[in-house]
């Protein structure tokens, strides 16, 4: 079998593909040019490049960063708990997607180029600590698997970008649905979690929804800090949490 007959058998669908995971298969940039005057291949952008006809998506971008420059970036926040199939009433498809990653990481240029037809934010923060590998896992979409925060750091993540880019009430329904989250994976985060604001967001809806894991806790080891946060402008205090929450929120 050819080389380019290989690569094209072993390239899944929707996904870019880019010059240095070439390289490392024995495909050196004379190959890659002769496989584009062929119409084997077309570019996305510099050093990357996609099947002949393909029609991308953002999620095979992202497997692209992932598994073959082996960047830090991963799918977060409403994203990851659409994808695990929270937040049903959202309607069947994610209206935008979330990307983290720790500071210092950047997106290449191809992929920032790109238009991949949806919208995407991406988030640089140390809201935790690198090490906390437990907190990810992995989910399919179509034929490949790509990292993504687990339903519990996913939920933290989400509240990260409560009011910008995540409303408060949205926020609560979703996390209504999280019945069956892991508290000692709560509990660890929380106890590592550097927002303050995160962490006081969570304890508050948790408590709100009445989770059984919620009374599994040990809120004495959560470090929740001094002094009111405001969170909605205007808002109502809540008093336990000294938060301000939406004043249409029921007491």
């Amino acid at each position: 079998m050819t080389k380019i007959n290989q690569l094209l058998k072993e390239w899944p669908k929707s996904t870019v593909m880019t010059l240095q995971y070439l390289k490392q298969k024995g495909i050196n940039r004379d190959l890659v040019k002769r496989y584009r005057r062929n119409g084997w291949i077309e570019n996305v952008g510099r050093s990357a490049y996609k099947r002949a006809g393909d029609n991308l998506e953002l999620m095979g971008g992202l497997y692209a960063l992932q598994n073959q420059l082996n960047l830090k970036v991963h799918l977060g926040a409403r994203s990851a708990l659409e994808l695990k199939g929270y937040a049903h009433y959202l309607g069947p498809n994610i209206r935008k997607i979330f990307l983290f990653s720790q500071p210092g990481e950047y997106l290449p240029v191809w992929f920032k180029e790109y238009d991949w037809q949806v919208e995407y934010d991406f988030t640089t923060t140390n809201l935790f600590p690198e090490e906390l590998t437990s907190s990810f896992t992995k989910s399919t979409y179509k034929e490949i698997d790509i990292k993504i925060s687990a339903p519990e750091r996913a939920a933290m993540e989400m509240l990260y970008h409560v009011p910008e880019q995540q409303g408060f009430d949205e926020a609560q329904k979703i996390m209504a649905s999280l019945t069956t989250l892991r508290p000692d994976l709560v509990q660890n985060l929380l106890e590592t979690c550097r927002s303050i604001k995160v962490k006081r967001l969570f304890m508050y809806m948790a408590d709100k929804e009445e989770h059984i894991w919620f009374n599994e806790l040990d809120p004495q080891r959560i470090n929740l800090g001094s002094g009111k946060r405001v969170i909605i402008k205007d808002g109502k205090l809540d008093q336990k949490y000294d938060i301000t929450i939406p004043r249409s929120s029921e007491e």
